[in-house]
């Protein structure tokens, strides 16, 4: 009998190796499935955005809410094993609701700037974006910023674009928004108008053809991603892993593709 113990010894730690193989899809969705990761609702992510900031996070003709961020937050879930709830929230009560624990992470086009930082945790970006000049297509007198010198564009005065737009040497023509700059643009009352490359790639996306053109863009990018608390490392981990095996699998590229037309997140 002693002689059998080896042999015994060696088929249950076979059998040990082949239930741990069958035990989860991925190194992820396994560590999802335990308790280290803080979840405000076990088994759950749970997930804040404003639901109406479209083409990120909006209600569809149906009434579903759906977009980018929606997709990506869902594409993490799945490879995570996690079910994943929204909590529509507004934009000025969303941070507070995190800090409160209503939520686990924000989903919302988080840019991630050192003040944010300092009080939370991001996991890598999905979304890279960059300013752009947008002209006529027919303009061939702007190619760079420096050319925006004498030049009229057509900014929000309480945006970042319109500090980058008088630093640049333009006259600015106030507007409400994107919608307002892009009239007077095709109306040509004004030479250009500055604003988020994914502002621009939505709306060519949805009116092609434009007759407007990306002119110039900036060096510096935007960078997004899912904001969480500073206890909550092991989430953070999770998320990236799930969106390095996203990107790996191209699904990033092809929820990308869907909203802009083009592969915003790297």
């Amino acid at each position: 009998m002693p002689r059998r113990l080896p042999v015994v010894a060696a088929a249950l730690g076979a059998l040990a190796l082949a239930l741990t193989a069958c035990s989860g899809t991925s190194t992820s969705a396994s560590s999802a499935q335990g308790d280290d990761l803080g979840l405000v609702s076990a088994g759950t992510l749970t997930v804040a955005t404003e639901g109406t900031y479209r083409p990120f996070s909006f209600h569809d003709e149906s009434g579903t809410l759906t977009g980018f961020d929606v997709e990506i937050a869902q594409a993490v879930g799945e490879k995570l094993g996690l079910k994943v709830r929204f909590q529509e929230t507004q934009w000025d009560a969303i941070f507070a609701g995190l800090d409160a624990g209503r939520f686990d992470v924000i989903a919302n086009q988080v840019s991630i700037n050192p003040e944010r930082q300092e009080k939370y945790l991001f996991s890598s970006p999905y979304t890279v974006s960059r300013g752009v000049i947008v002209t006529a297509d027919s303009d061939s007198s702007i190619s760079s910023f420096a050319d925006l010198s004498g030049k009229t564009t057509a900014q929000s005065l309480t945006s970042n674009w319109y500090e980058l737009a008088t630093q640049s040497g333009a006259q600015v023509e106030a507007v409400e928004g994107w919608a307002q700059a892009v009239a007077l643009l095709k109306q040509g009352r004004v030479d250009a108008t500055i604003n988020d490359q994914l502002t621009y790639l939505d709306y060519e996306k949805t009116n092609s053809p434009t007759g407007l053109k990306i002119a110039a863009q900036t060096d510096d990018t935007s960078d997004s991603a899912f904001a969480t608390t500073k206890d909550k490392q092991a989430l953070t981990d999770a998320i990236d892993g799930a969106l390095d095996e996203l990107r790996t699998d191209g699904t990033l590229a092809e929820i990308s593709q869907k909203y802009f037309g083009a592969d915003v997140t790297k």
